[in-house]
């Protein structure tokens, strides 16, 4: 609506309401993408298992001494084998052998019961009779 006065220049002064104008508020909200999930799989290590050392024990058999041989074998030869040191395999060691580095001046018996010892003789660490 409209209200006009003619002014002293004739022009006319016009006065107009503002209306109200309308006010817009947006909010928006920003959400991030979902991420890829990276997974990590990771195998145990195995401990290492125990040494197991086995020792033999075996007994000659007896001679019989009715078979009119007379070959029997000497006292050190039919000595039970009582060798407390043994090779990688399981065998007793004899004179003359290479010793392990952990064997180093050792002693111990060979099959039939006779001490050897680790020694270093001729450049080597061998198993000789002590």
């Amino acid at each position: 609506m409209a209200i006009g006065s003619a002014g002293g220049d004739g022009q006319q002064t016009a006065a107009h309401a503002a209306k109200p104008a309308a006010t817009i508020t947006a909010t928006t909200t920003a959400k991030p993408e979902p991420r890829p999930t990276v997974t990590k799989t990771v195998e145990a290590e195995a401990e290492p298992a125990p040494t197991v050392t086995v020792t033999k024990t075996v007994t000659a058999p007896a001679a019989d001494p009715g078979n009119g041989s007379g070959g029997g074998s000497s006292s050190q030869d039919s000595a039970d084998s009582n060798c407390t040191l043994t090779s990688n395999s399981g065998n007793c060691y004899a004179a003359g052998q290479f010793c392990r580095n952990r064997d180093h001046g050792a002693t111990t018996s060979t099959a039939s019961g006779r001490s050897i010892k680790c020694a270093y003789r001729s450049n080597a660490w061998r198993w000789t009779y002590s």
